[in-house]
C-alpha cells in the first residue's frame, strides 16, 4: 500500500508541476496577468459607472467596452496594477466573466447529458427528464463555487511582477485598449 500511495504523491505532484508548467508559458502567463488586471481596472470603474462593462484580455494586454471616460480607465488601470501588486488578489476575480459563464453553462449541461445519452428510446429519455434536471440544478449549484476557482488559479494571475501599462487608448466610442508589457 506504501508503494502505491508513493506511487500516486508522485503523478499527483507531475501533474501539478505540469500544469503550472503549462500556465507559465509566455503568452499564457502574460494573457492571465493582462485578464487579472481587466478585472481589478472593471472593479475599480465599476465605483463609478453603472453602465454595462465588458473586457477582453490577450498577451499584449486587454480591451474595455463601455461608456467609459478615457482619463478614468487610464486611473483605475493605474490603481489596479499598484492594488494587485500591494497583494489585493481578489480584484483579480470579476462575477461577471466568461470563465464563470462558461462553467454555469458547460457543467450543468453535461450534468444533464450524462444519463440521456445512453437512453436507446424516447420512451426512456423522456423518463429520466427528471433526474437529468436535478443532475443539471447539482451541476449548477457545483459551478458556483468553481468558476471563481477556475478565476483564482487558472484563468487569470494577480502576481503581475514587472508588467507595466505602456498605453491606453480610446479606439472608438465604447472601446478602450489597455498596452502592456
Amino acid at each position: 500500500v506504501a508503494v502505491d500511495s508513493a506511487r500516486l504523491s508522485d503523478s499527483i505532484n507531475h501533474a501539478v508541476y505540469n500544469h503550472r508548467m503549462v500556465l507559465d508559458l509566455p503568452l499564457i502567463l502574460e494573457t492571465r496577468k493582462n485578464h487579472a488586471l481587466e478585472h481589478a481596472t472593471l472593479h475599480l470603474l465599476a465605483r463609478k459607472y453603472t453602465t454595462p462593462m465588458a473586457g477582453h484580455s490577450n498577451p499584449t494586454g486587454f480591451f474595455l467596452l463601455g461608456d467609459i471616460q478615457t482619463d478614468d480607465v487610464i486611473a483605475c488601470a493605474n490603481e489596479a496594477r499598484t492594488r494587485l501588486n500591494a497583494g489585493e488578489s481578489g480584484l483579480a476575480v470579476h462575477e461577471g466573466c466568461g470563465t464563470n459563464l462558461v462553467v454555469a453553462t458547460l457543467l450543468p449541461a453535461t450534468f444533464a447529458w450524462i444519463p440521456l445519452r445512453e437512453a436507446r428510446s424516447t420512451f426512456w429519455r423522456f423518463w429520466l427528464i427528471p433526474f437529468a434536471l436535478i443532475l443539471a440544478l447539482f451541476g449548477y449549484l457545483l459551478s458556483r463555487p468553481l468558476g471563481p476557482w477556475l478565476q483564482k488559479h487558472i484563468t487569470t494571475e494577480a502576481d503581475l511582477g514587472n508588467m507595466q501599462i505602456v498605453d491606453v487608448r480610446l479606439v472608438r466610442k465604447g472601446l478602450h485598449q489597455v498596452v502592456t508589457k
